[in-house]
């Protein structure tokens, strides 16, 4: 054939826009069935006979998914309290940046940070006193600091009479 033959002949369309549309709502399908199926996996309750469970003292580790490294939800007394991961060599749990031996170790870790967050978090979280209100700069306060200024009555501490 003379390539004025070929531009000449009818082409024929062989994708069928019908079919496409159909392959991608299908697995568009698919993919949420699959998204769906691996959050169920993934949001197993300790207690589920499905769940990959392993105890360790004072804890339980939840198999959540991947490979290297492997990540497990963290619970202490039924409740989670964060995610650790197995490594090929060791364990970590994200928060202190240090390399466990043993899960429990990452567990205790993990535990034992939360709790001195929580403490600082808590001792931070107290509103200034009024003496303190006293030393930062009029424009910087609040309106309820002002309201707490204007019902402050400072204790008279160290008054020598003349």
């Amino acid at each position: 054939m003379l390539p004025q033959e070929k531009s000449n002949r009818p082409t024929q369309n062989l994708d069928n826009r019908n079919h496409h549309g159909t392959q991608t709502m299908i697995s568009t399908f698919l993919q949420q069935t699959e998204l769906e199926e691996s959050l169920e996996k993934i949001l197993l309750p300790p207690s589920d006979p499905n769940a990959e469970v392993q105890e360790i003292p004072g804890y339980k580790l939840v198999y959540v998914n991947g490979a290297c490294p492997r990540n497990y939800r963290v619970y202490k007394a039924h409740s989670m309290i964060r995610v650790i991961f197995q490594h090929i060599t060791h364990w970590s749990n994200g928060v202190d940046f240090l390399r466990y031996a043993e899960p429990v170790d990452a567990a205790v870790g993990l535990d034992e940070f939360l709790k001195v967050a929580r403490v600082s978090t808590t001792a931070s979280e107290q509103p200034p006193t009024e003496e303190e209100l006293l030393d930062k700069e009029f424009d910087s306060l609040t309106n309820d600091e002002w309201e707490r200024l204007k019902r402050y009555v400072p204790q008279a501490k160290h008054l020598v009479a003349a």
